[in-house]
């Protein structure tokens, strides 16, 4: 596929068959999403495969923080992505201040940026994928066991397709840019 016609056909994929993703097909998208630029090159994210359907149930019912269109997408997912982070490395210096005046918010840009990078990755593969940020991150770290250090940046369902969504409206280009000479 294309760069272009992937940025431009890519949709977030809420409904999938049952099929499970192999390890091997995972590790093919991981190869690509590694990819992601990071903050001087730290590369502090991770990617946590969940096919358990116990803890898939666990983070629906407890972790979601009460935003039933996550649930209603979890409940019905097979393979559910934690993208987690290394801890106060991105955005930092050796010492252990900031570089930037961003704070800790610099974590969660490259956490963004490699969210996409995964989920173009994946629709490259004929995967799809939902990057949702509503959640309690510290039960959701509780419930996969995810070591110390680490924090939770976003759940990802993926999985084979049901179907493909029509996109969505968008704004016009003359409505996103300002210029300044």
């Amino acid at each position: 596929m294309e760069l272009l016609e992937g940025l431009k056909t890519r949709r977030s994929v809420r409904r999938y068959t049952d099929e499970l993703i192999s390890h091997e097909l995972f590790e093919e998208i991981i190869d690509t999403a590694k990819m992601a630029p990071t903050w001087k090159n730290t590369q502090t994210l991770r990617y946590i495969l969940i096919q358990n359907e116990e803890i898939i149930k666990k983070i629906c019912d407890d972790c979601l923080l009460g935003f039933e269109h996550n649930a209603k997408t979890l409940s019905k997912c097979k393979n559910l992505v934690v993208l987690t982070q290394v801890n106060g490395r991105c955005g930092y210096e050796k010492d252990g201040s900031f570089s930037t005046s961003k704070g800790t918010g610099w974590e969660m840009f490259d956490a963004g940026i490699a969210a996409m990078t995964f989920s173009l990755a994946a629709y490259d593969k004929g995967i799809g994928s939902c990057i949702m940020g509503v959640f309690d991150d510290a039960k959701v770290a509780e419930a996969i066991g995810l070591e110390e250090g680490k924090t939770v940046a976003a759940l990802i369902p993926i999985g084979f397709p049901k179907f493909t969504p029509d996109a969505t409206p968008r704004k016009e280009t003359a409505d996103l840019i300002s210029y300044i000479d």
